[in-house]
C-alpha cells in the first residue's frame, strides 16, 4: 500500500491484521467529530472516534498529478451524531474531512489516507451519503481579480478591512415576531436609518439557528414596526426569544463605501470603467473630433 510505512506497514506485512478506518470531521463552526467503523470507540490526536454510527466508506479513488481524489462515506442519521436537521441547516457544507487507516490494537500505528472536504450530501431512509473531495479540488476554482464597477470585497474580509463589529454597524437583540423564518418585525428598533441593514446579514446567536446566517433583502418600516426581510428562510427553526445579530449591509457602491463605512481607501471596485454601450459607440458625426476623451 503506497505511502504506508513504519509500525503500520510492519503490521500489514504480518498477514494477520487488526485494521479499521477512522474519520475526523471539522465543521466551519469549529465543531470536531470523530467516527470509526470499528466496534469500539478509539481516540488519538485529541479526537474521540465513535463506533455507534454505522459509518462505512466506498473505494478511495486516488491518482497522480492534479486529478481530484474522490470517495464516499455513509452512515446512520442520529441526533447524537449527524442529524438530518443539521444537514438541512447546512452545518456540514464544506466541512473538512480526514480519514486514517488504523491498527485498532495500537492506534499509534496509523496512516492518513485522505484529506479533503465534504461535497454533495444525500439523505433518506435513516441514513446519509456524503461525497468526499480531495484537496486538489480547490485548484479547479477560478481565481483572479474581476474588473467591474461594484466592489468585489465582502464586508469585513481581508481586502475590505472594515471592522463590522464597530459601534453603530451591528445590532444584537431577541426575535419579537417572525413569519415563515424569513420576515422579522421589531417594535422598538429606531436607532438606525431605514435600509441600514439591507444587503447585510442576520446571524442566529441562540436556539436552533445558532451559527447560521441569512442575507437581508429589505429593511423598512411598516408604521411603528421595523421589518427585516431575508432573501430565503433561515435553514433551521427560529422562534420568538431567540437571540440574533444584525450587521449593516453594503450595496458595493463607491458612494456607500465613502459615506456609510468611511472606507474608500479599501474600495475594491472600478467605478470609472466604461460600460458595454461605450465600447460599441459609433463615431461622432459632429462636435469635437480632436482625439480627446469621449467621457464627459
Amino acid at each position: 500500500m503506497g505511502g504506508v510505512k513504519g509500525a503500520l506497514l510492519a503490521h500489514l506485512q504480518t498477514g494477520c491484521t487488526t485494521i479499521c478506518r477512522c474519520w475526523a470531521l471539522t465543521r466551519k463552526d469549529g465543531t470536531v467529530m470523530g467516527f470509526t467503523d470499528h466496534d469500539k470507540a478509539l481516540a488519538f490526536e485529541g479526537i474521540g472516534f465513535r463506533a455507534d454510527t454505522g459509518m462505512s466508506t466506498a473505494t478511495l479513488q486516488q491518482a497522480t498529478g492534479l486529478s481530484v481524489d474522490n470517495t464516499e462515506t455513509m452512515g446512520a442519521l442520529s441526533d447524537a451524531s449527524i442529524s438530518e436537521a443539521d444537514i438541512e441547516a447546512g452545518r456540514y457544507d464544506g466541512a473538512e474531512v480526514s480519514s486514517w487507516l488504523v491498527n485498532w490494537a495500537d492506534v499509534s500505528a496509523r496512516h492518513l489516507m485522505f484529506r479533503g472536504t465534504i461535497g454533495e450530501i444525500r439523505r433518506g431512509k435513516g441514513a446519509f451519503h456524503a461525497e468526499l473531495r480531495g484537496l486538489t479540488e480547490a485548484l479547479g476554482r477560478p481565481v483572479g481579480r474581476v474588473y467591474q464597477k461594484p466592489c468585489t470585497a465582502v464586508l469585513g474580509d481581508a481586502s475590505c478591512g472594515f471592522d463590522a463589529s464597530a459601534e453603530g454597524y451591528f445590532d444584537a437583540r431577541a426575535v419579537e415576531v417572525v413569519e415563515e423564518g424569513r420576515v422579522f418585525r421589531f417594535e422598538q428598533m429606531t436607532g438606525f436609518e431605514p435600509a441600514w441593514f439591507a444587503f447585510g446579514t442576520l446571524e442566529g446567536v441562540s436556539g436552533e439557528c445558532a451559527g447560521l446566517k441569512g442575507i437581508v433583502k429589505r429593511d423598512y418600516f411598516e408604521g411603528e414596526a421595523r421589518v427585516i426581510e431575508l432573501w430565503h428562510p433561515m435553514r433551521a427553526g427560529i422562534a420568538t426569544g431567540d437571540l440574533i445579530r444584525l450587521v449593516a449591509g453594503c450595496d458595493k457602491r463607491m458612494q456607500t463605501c465613502r459615506t456609510k463605512f468611511i472606507n474608500l481607501l479599501n474600495f475594491q471596485g472600478f467605478p470609472d470603467i466604461p460600460g458595454d454601450t461605450w465600447l460599441a459607440v459609433q463615431p461622432q458625426s459632429a462636435g469635437q473630433t480632436g482625439g480627446g476623451s469621449r467621457r464627459s
